[in-house]
């Protein structure tokens, strides 16, 4: 049988909202701990991901009992403006360093055979000289007997 127990908050604190302030803190010194993809804030420790919509409200899913609460109205606005300032200073710059890197990555060996013949034809066209046989040259064609 379970004691009668009776909860005692501090003042102005309540157990019906998920205080987000370690995170807004985690975006803002530890931004890699997070990923963006298909428009979910992932939190890689702990596989918690987030979703903003346009007005800035948050949508949760966590395997855990996290996502059973809402985000403090108060905080709402600055976990949202957080978390536009790290995609913006963060991510974004990380995701186009990253593209960049893959037009530069070392293709295929495939892709590499094709290439290396493709420039060895290239070069050996430019190095050979176009052959002209003047026309008085050749034997005339006879017909066969």
């Amino acid at each position: 049988m379970m004691p009668n127990v009776e909860y005692a908050l501090a003042p102005g604190h309540s157990l019906r909202y998920l205080d987000v302030a370690p995170m807004i803190t985690a975006l803002r010194s530890q931004p890699t701990d997070f990923e963006y993809a298909h428009g979910w804030l992932n939190h890689v420790p702990s596989r918690h991901r987030f979703q903003f919509d346009r007005k800035g409200r948050v949508t949760i899913d966590a395997l855990c009992g996290c996502a059973a609460l809402s985000v403090k109205p108060e905080q709402a606005d600055e976990l949202h403006s957080m978390f536009k300032v790290w995609r913006q200073d963060y991510w974004t710059p990380l995701e186009t360093n990253r593209e960049f890197a893959s037009h530069f990555a070392e293709p295929n060996a495939w892709v590499r055979l094709f290439r290396d013949v493709r420039m060895a034809w290239r070069r050996f066209r430019r190095q050979a000289d176009p052959v002209t046989i003047p026309a008085d040259a050749l034997p005339s064609a006879t017909p066969a007997e």
